[in-house]
């Protein structure tokens, strides 16, 4: 018995940390990402009602950097505890089978993960400059 205790733990908390991570990551896209596309697209207004409605937005965006920073720290945790060597799933049929299940939405998770801070990171630091230099 103690034995499955210990196997299904680390699973758990893995995934946890995996969707933490999805949170965080989704944090920049919403802090940096979306305000930006909206005033590209012409939508400032939507910004504005946007930051009035939920205030948090501009001091995420005050400290873009850091939540980029800690964002991505989890991202590369996460890949670690996924992706490091040893990782194995229990013997047990069942315990082999709950296993691999959440390693594969984990993976999912983690790859979404990925997906959104790739796409907070281009809009925050890389259109912009890319704009400029294209049009010069």
């Amino acid at each position: 018995m103690d034995t499955e205790t210990m196997v299904k733990k680390p699973g758990m908390n893995k995934k946890g940390i995996t969707i933490f991570t999805l949170f965080t990551t989704t944090g920049t896209l919403i802090c940096c990402a979306l305000p930006i596309v909206f005033v590209t697209l012409g939508m400032g207004a939507a910004v504005a009602a946007m930051t009035s409605t939920f205030p948090f937005l501009i001091t995420l965006s005050q400290y873009k950097i850091w939540v980029f920073l800690f964002s991505g720290l989890m991202l590369l945790v996460s890949g670690w505890l996924m992706f490091r060597p040893g990782r194995a799933c229990p013997i047990e049929p069942e315990l082999a089978q709950a296993c691999g299940t959440a390693h594969k939405w984990n993976k999912r998770i983690y790859l979404s993960s990925l997906t959104l801070w790739g796409i907070g990171f281009a809009a925050a630091y890389l259109l912009l400059p890319l704009r400029i230099w294209l049009d010069v």
